[in-house]
């Protein structure tokens, strides 16, 4: 220890913020040979391996010497510590890309399918941050720019994993949510978030501000309680009608904090058994805010993490899926070039779910496979089985769904060969004689992924499949007429959830062709469409309801004084008539006091001159 002290004390010591930037770069370093390492074990345990794999920075420094050295080394390289960091945070993503390739997680089958050993929802930590993927399109110069430092010098704030606390939000002070673990069964837990008594106090001040229909009253809401969760997911649908993304995607972000905040410890985000029962009111917020989130990210150009946040959704309900975003995950699949999770969630659920007869999977898992086919560092064999799938997955989609094509086409200004446009098969007719709940399903995938089927060479594969489907129908294939009349004993009727969905994803092709039962009714941004056999734990107080047979006399000081009140107080004790006299009188002196300090504050103002 002498030695060191005598070998640093010969050199200048270094400048204080530039030591910590050493200390900190070297514990990312540190940090990332851990996940490395942990990475490695988790095939073998999937939920402690995933979240021991992303917490780097939890890594403890054991000893001063080999970290005196280190600074002392990076002091000499460089004396602009950030570019050296900014290059370790690349050579880290690269580095966990190369360990994600070669660790054994993945390994190729006969099938030409890659098979992962972890759950088909597990949750990466590292996905669920916009900024790795941002990241790895820009750099991480350009992502962070000058952020690293002022980030240093702020004060500890609690470190999470859904998004990262600003410098502008309110101080975090404790909300009044909480969350408890209701049951185990087979390996599942099952959670709930609970709201104590202030909390309740604050919701329904809320749903009175609610009522009033005035944004304002939401904000001074905020500002007395700055982390309220449906406060800041109703003023982020004001914020975003009035254009401002930025903030309403700010709010959204805080709610999410704060209900990331009231976890309980047990809660994994990454292993997909923790599960959450959308009929209880005090969960909405969650899938809620996390579904807002998503669709932030996937306009800001983020579909990966976006695709990371939708599976997280569907893990906490599953069986349910309360937000049907089963109709949204193949297009974010699509979006991040993530065929093979599409693909494979297709395999294993197919079975027990029908995916097929969702539009949206009955043509994506085939363009999925298309995407496949033409990866030239695939083998030969490898290739013309995709071929072979996508295929006959296409040929059979626009068998079960003739309608999908003519909007698919009029979207990509494509126009259809004189063949295609006079037949019947993919006519007018297809159209109009679906049933009202498909015409839904197919606006809403073709309003929000035709952008996908612009690329000439998957129009051109398109083009020869729908001749061959031409072909079928023209020599009567039964499986045509098997197909229509499954057309017209489903989709009778939408479940509510997918209503739910539309009305969350703001598609207006979908949107407009909602049931008058669906649009007739209000719709909160706070808990749009909720359950009819919702799960109540606490009901809102009545409000005191004013008698109907007031008089002229009293109806019209009610209208100048609010909290006047003519009859008095009603009584419980059922000796009415004895009282009434009393109740007279009291009623009358109100009525005069009221007439004094209504001409008491009456002034008049003399004529200009």
């Amino acid at each position: 220890f002498a030695q060191i002290t005598a070998e640093e004390s010969e050199d200048e010591p270094p400048p204080r913020e530039e030591g910590a930037d050493a200390r900190l770069s070297e514990r990312d370093a540190a940090g990332g040979k851990n996940e490395g390492a942990v990475t490695e074990e988790a095939e073998g345990d999937g939920q402690r391996g995933g979240e021991e794999a992303e917490q780097p920075d939890q890594t403890p420094v054991l000893s001063d010497k080999p970290r005196k050295k280190k600074k002392k080394r990076k002091t000499k390289k460089t004396s602009a510590g950030e570019t050296l960091e900014d290059n370790d945070l690349e050579d880290i993503d690269s580095l966990l890309e190369k360990i994600e390739d070669t660790n054994g997680l993945s390994q190729q089958t006969q099938s030409g399918i890659i098979a992962d050993s972890r759950p088909l929802l597990y949750v990466e930590h590292r996905n669920l941050n916009p900024e790795n993927e941002l990241k790895r399109y820009f750099g991480a110069r350009a992502v962070l720019g000058d952020q690293r430092p002022r980030q240093r010098q702020r004060q500890y704030v609690r470190s999470t994993w859904l998004t990262a606390p600003k410098n502008t939000w309110p101080r975090y002070s404790k909300t009044g949510i909480a969350m408890q673990l209701v049951d185990t069964r087979r390996g599942v837990q099952y959670f709930t978030f609970e709201h104590h008594r202030e909390y309740q106090q604050v919701q329904f001040k809320f749903l009175d501000a609610v009522e009033s229909m005035d944004p304002n009253n939401i904000v001074l809401l905020l500002q007395m309680n700055p982390y309220h969760v449906d406060s800041l997911l109703q003023l982020s649908d004001v914020c975003r009608m009035q254009e401002d993304q930025e903030m309403a995607r700010d709010l959204i972000e805080r709610a999410l904090y704060s209900l990331e905040c009231a976890f309980h410890p047990v809660f994994s985000l990454t292993s997909g058994t923790c599960r959450l029962d959308y009929r209880r009111p005090e969960n909405r917020a969650f899938f809620l805010a996390l579904f807002k989130h998503l669709m932030f990210l996937e306009k800001r150009g983020c579909p990966r993490t976006a695709l990371e946040f939708c599976k997280l959704i569907l893990s906490l309900d599953p069986e349910n899926d309360p937000l049907c975003v089963l109709l949204l995950i193949d297009f974010l699949s699509l979006r991040a070039r993530e065929y093979t999770f599409l693909t494979r969630m297709f395999q294993e659920w197919e079975s027990h779910r029908n995916l097929s007869q969702l539009p949206n999977f009955a043509f994506s898992v085939p363009l999925a496979y298309f995407f496949l086919s033409q990866q030239e560092e695939r083998s030969e064999l490898e290739l013309s089985q995709a071929r072979e799938r996508a295929a006959r997955l296409i040929q059979l989609a626009l068998v079960m769904f003739p309608s999908v094509l003519m909007p698919l086409l009029d979207h990509c200004s494509v126009q259809p060969d004189a063949r295609v446009a006079s037949h019947s098969f993919f006519g007018l007719n297809a159209q109009i004689s679906q049933p009202p709940a498909l015409n839904q399903l197919t606006s809403l995938y073709v309003g929000r992924t035709h952008s996908l089927w612009k690329d000439p060479a998957v129009m051109a594969w398109l083009e020869t499949n729908v001749h061959e489907v031409l072909r079928m129908v023209d020599a009567q294939d039964p499986l045509v007429e098997e197909s229509e009349h499954k057309r017209k004993m489903r989709y009778q009727s939408a479940p509510r959830n997918i209503y739910r969905h539309v009305i969350l994803s703001e598609m207006k092709e979908a949107t407009a062709a909602l049931p008058l039962e669906v649009t007739s009714q209000p719709v909160m941004g706070f808990d749009p469409l909720p359950p009819l056999d919702s799960v109540v734990s606490y009901t809102r107080p009545e409000r005191t309801n004013h008698p109907s047979n007031e008089s002229t006399l009293s109806l019209f000081f009610r209208s100048l004084l609010p909290n006047f009140n003519l009859q008095g107080d009603i009584r419980h004790d059922g000796d009415e008539e004895a009282a009434a006299g009393q109740d007279l009188n009291q009623g009358v002196n109100r009525l005069m006091a009221a007439m004094r300090d209504m001409l008491a504050n009456i002034q008049f103002q003399e004529p200009p001159r």
